[in-house]
């Protein structure tokens, strides 16, 4: 939903002269993005909050961007390129579920304390508060696929023999990706890695062994 004060912000843009040479670094104006909506969600990172912190003006974001949900589709993908794709790459390296999924889980307390940017997962927190139906779904579909690639991975363990016939794969990675959220939130709540790690090592004595 685009909101009034994008409204008015685009209209003001498209009365202004196009053509002129970019003079900023896009890359450089994304991170900034991506750490603003990162630190406050979709819904509370405003237009002009992006272009203070992008050091931009509003018709140079939408010329390079197009509109905030465009923007915040593209810093959601460099998000997951740069600072999410741990958990796939635990999940693709290491040679048993067991293996791949604690190492994931201690990656998470890694990731969701590192100092010097925001605390948790940006997929997990920023639709906190979203009126946006599409926004909202588009998260939810990338958490889903990412339980589901837990499923897989466990499903391919018990295929293997790793994990016993009966194990409930399904159940196992839904209970791993509430492991992996709740992690982000009390990161979010001041937790630290420590305290985020031993939470990961009483997580993995619940798995089954053969």
């Amino acid at each position: 939903m685009v909101g009034s004060e994008e409204t008015r912000t685009k209209a003001g843009a498209a009365s202004r002269p196009r053509g002129r040479p970019r003079s900023f670094d896009r890359g450089t104006a994304l991170e900034k993005a991506l750490m603003a909506f990162w630190e406050h969600g979709y819904e509370a990172t405003s237009v002009s909050g992006l272009t203070r912190v992008m050091g931009i003006g509003a018709p140079s974001l939408y010329a390079a961007f197009g509109d905030k949900r465009a923007l915040f589709e593209e810093v959601v993908t460099s998000y997951c390129a740069r600072y999410g794709s741990f958990a796939h790459r635990a999940l693709a390296e290491e040679p048993t579920a067991r293996a791949a999924v604690e190492r994931m889980l201690r990656e998470a307390a890694a990731q969701y304390t590192a100092p010097g940017r925001p605390r948790g997962c940006l997929v997990v927190h920023a639709a906190t508060n979203c009126t946006s139906p599409e926004v909202e779904a588009s998260l939810r579909e990338r958490r889903n696929a990412d339980i589901a690639a837990f499923e897989s991975r466990t499903r391919a363990g018990i295929a293997a023999g790793e994990l016993p016939a009966g194990t409930n794969a399904a159940a196992l990675a839904r209970h791993t990706g509430a492991v992996m959220q709740g992690m982000s939130q009390q990161a979010r709540d001041g937790a630290s890695r420590a305290e985020l790690e031993a939470l990961a090592e009483i997580a993995m004595a619940i798995w089954p062994r053969t």
